[in-house]
């Protein structure tokens, strides 16, 4: 399987911290403002990518800021110039045909860097208090793959007459298209087999959630097995929360210190863990050791040394991961340290990569 370069990106911070909400050094804040900012310095720094979560409510106390991810995209996408924009997207609370040609705009805005991310929903509440219902877990699937087929279809400029379960649209076609490429890219999450069916089918990139190496490579060897039909071969993300310092022992002391404070977090995680659907996977395999940050966390293994942590995203690249999706805390100061310290390790590692690949083979 051919592997594309290593590409770093960041989480917004559209609902505050992503490790824990007590911590003095990181104060709540979820303002445009601060995710302007922090979106700017990434690309700045170097970082490839930014997702941006879609919640219409705050999925982990509803009285919490949070915000809205395609508006903020949008405007995102005229103030940078080179950093992929993703936004991640429910299903039902757009119709297809207004997300479709939503994500062209932003699309042509961006000059060709824009991705949206399917995700189909954990937060019952968003869908419930709406009055649009939250269907079971495999439903939901059902519904985001005749949906994301009608918005595919549209993005890449084909004049539409479809008639589905959910959606009959006729003789529709969005002008403009894309004016940089056939059309943005779609990633899309979750693990439970039809999230695996579905992007094997219609995603271009799965984004799977921080785990151990030896599970993360199996994940991708049982998707990539899948047929995708004329479509390029499936790529593949990783979600992770970074802990990195000069040492081992400063990198442990520091993750330590991110974990006591998660534990003031308790009730907030438990109306969380209420509102979810307990067939989602990514909460299921959340529950199975310690860690902190959402979306795996810190479970993929990235708290060590600088040397350490590198390494270890060499490893998961050779396992098949070309995009990693970062988390960090306090996250200014932490996103800061790792450009400056761990991607000049990797960028190194993979210059000197191919030489050593063919001294190998020389002998």
């Amino acid at each position: 399987m051919a592997i594309a370069p290593i590409r770093f990106g960041i989480w917004a911070l559209v609902h505050g911290p992503r490790a824990a909400h007590h911590d003095p050094e990181e104060p709540y804040d979820a303002s445009w403002e601060r995710n302007r900012d922090l979106v700017l310095t990434a690309e700045e720094l170097g970082y490839d990518s930014t997702l941006i979560a879609q919640h219409t409510i705050n999925p982990h106390q509803e009285d919490l800021d949070q915000l809205e991810a395609w508006s903020a995209a949008a405007a995102i996408a005229a103030l940078t110039k080179r950093i992929e924009i993703i936004a991640a997207i429910k299903p039902y609370l757009y119709h297809p045909v207004v997300l479709a040609k939503l994500a062209l705009g932003i699309e042509n805005i961006s000059r060709g860097r824009f991705a949206i991310n399917l995700v189909n929903a954990w937060n019952r509440p968003e869908l419930e208090k709406a009055g649009i219902g939250f269907p079971d877990h495999d439903a939901r699937y059902a519904y985001g793959k005749e949906w994301i087929s009608v918005v595919a279809r549209l993005m890449e400029g084909e004049r539409l007459n479809y008639s589905g379960e959910h959606f009959k649209v006729t003789d529709y076609a969005l002008r403009p298209t894309s004016l940089y490429r056939k059309r943005p890219v779609i990633y899309v999450g979750g693990e439970s087999e039809p999230a695996r069916d579905l992007v094997a089918g219609d995603g271009d990139v799965w984004f799977i959630n921080g785990q151990p190496l030896e599970d993360v490579a199996g994940l991708i060897a049982n998707v990539a097995a899948r047929p995708r039909g004329a479509a390029p071969p499936l790529r593949f993300g990783l979600s992770a929360f970074v802990v990195a310092r000069k040492t081992r022992e400063q990198a442990q002391a520091a993750y330590e210190r991110l974990l006591s404070l998660a534990a003031k977090d308790a009730p907030m995680k438990a109306i969380q863990k209420k509102n979810t659907d307990p067939k989602v996977v990514m909460m299921q395999t959340m529950q199975k050791t310690p860690r902190v940050g959402s979306n795996g966390g810190t479970a993929a293994g990235l708290v060590g040394s600088y040397d350490e942590v590198a390494a270890r995203i060499e490893a998961f690249h050779a396992a098949g991961i070309e995009l990693f999706m970062l988390q960090f805390q306090p996250f200014e100061a932490e996103m800061r340290r790792f450009a400056l310290e761990v991607i000049p390790r990797v960028r190194a590692k993979q210059s000197t990569a191919p030489a050593e690949r063919l001294a190998q083979s020389l002998g």
